[in-house]
Order: C-alpha cells, then sequence, then structure tokens
C-alpha cells in the first residue's frame, strides 16, 4: 500500500487569504458594512465557510442573515483564483512527493466543491488522488474521522500515511488518528 501525504489546503497549500478577504468584504458592503484586510480574515480562516461568516458577522457586532452564508459561497466560489496562489515550492513539493511514490490528499474544512473547482483553477486538482471538504462527511476537521475519511479515499491507510497543515485542527486531528504530521509555519494558524 502507498504512502500518503494529507494536506489541509488554505495556509498550506495555497494563500487563498486575499480572495477570502475580498469575498468577505464585498458581502459586508452589500450590507452596507466595512469590509476587511487581508490580515483581519487570516485569524478567521480554518474552521469552514459557515464559521467564516459568522466570525466576520461577529467582528462587526451582528450575526449573519439567513442569505449571508450563500451569498458569500457563490460569490467566493465564483472568485476564488483571482488573487490565490500555491505557496513558493508547493508544485514542487508535490512534484516530488509523487516522484517518490506518495499518493496524494486534501482534507479542507473549506466546502468540497469550492476546493475542487479552486485547485483545477489553480492547476494542481491532477495531483491529487483524493479531496475532501468540510462537507464531504458528516463530520470535519478537527474530528479525526475527516482526516481518516481523506486517507481511505486516497487509498491508504493510517499506518502509511502523514498529515501536513498549519491549523490547530490539522494538528488535533492528525493526533486523535495517531497519524504523524507536520506543521507548516508559513500559514495562517
Amino acid at each position: 500500500m502507498r504512502r500518503v501525504a494529507i494536506f489541509d489546503l488554505d495556509g498550506t497549500l495555497v494563500d487563498s487569504a486575499p480572495d477570502l478577504a475580498a469575498a468577505l468584504s464585498r458581502l459586508m458592503a452589500a450590507r452596507g458594512l466595512p469590509g476587511f484586510a487581508r490580515e483581519d480574515v487570516i485569524p478567521m480562516i480554518g474552521d469552514g465557510a459557515r464559521v467564516l461568516v459568522e466570525r466576520a458577522f461577529a467582528a462587526r457586532g451582528l450575526a449573519p442573515d439567513a442569505d449571508a452564508l450563500p451569498a458569500f459561497l457563490s460569490d467566493y466560489e465564483a472568485n476564488a483564483a483571482v488573487a490565490t496562489r500555491p505557496f513558493p515550492g508547493i508544485p514542487e513539493a508535490l512534484a516530488a512527493l509523487d516522484a517518490a511514490g506518495w499518493a496524494l490528499a486534501v482534507c479542507t474544512n473549506k466546502p468540497e466543491g469550492a476546493a475542487r473547482d479552486l485547485l483545477a483553477d489553480l492547476r494542481l486538482a491532477p495531483a491529487f488522488a483524493a479531496i475532501l471538504g468540510g462537507d464531504s462527511l458528516p463530520v470535519r476537521k478537527p474530528d479525526p474521522r475527516h482526516l481518516l475519511g481523506a486517507i481511505a479515499a486516497a487509498g491508504g491507510e493510517p499506518a502509511r500515511a502523514a498529515m501536513v497543515g498549519d491549523h490547530a485542527n490539522d494538528m488535533l486531528a492528525a493526533a486523535a488518528a495517531r497519524v504523524p504530521a507536520l506543521f507548516c509555519t508559513w500559514g495562517y494558524g
């Protein structure tokens, strides 16, 4: 059985903060509220789109309205690759792992459709045997079953897998799944 490297997406593989901040700013502007700078959004990233929108509204002293999440997702998914780019060295690292016989997968709390579209737009999708989003299973990180599901979807087993991420959720999921983890200090966590 092949070794499997499971990657988080936002803050690990790609710098998505500029497009997330832009989409949140457009969401706020549509409601007559001030937008966000990139650095304001970074601490909000990591727990999925619903929590991101909740945190953005909380930063404005409000709760999100019923249309906020669908409006955000629609806008963000259409504009997710405007300024988002892989972190330096990521495409080369993925190619080197593939050449060394590793299967690669993504385990992100971002909705699966948005993750797939973003990876396709950035021409990274072909590198991955599996892509699981925050809505792919009934659980998401830090629940270890999300990570274990990604390992299984990539054709691997936990004893021959490693998690690569930038957030506490990645490290907690890996620890609970008893999978070694590498923490990316360049990310958002």
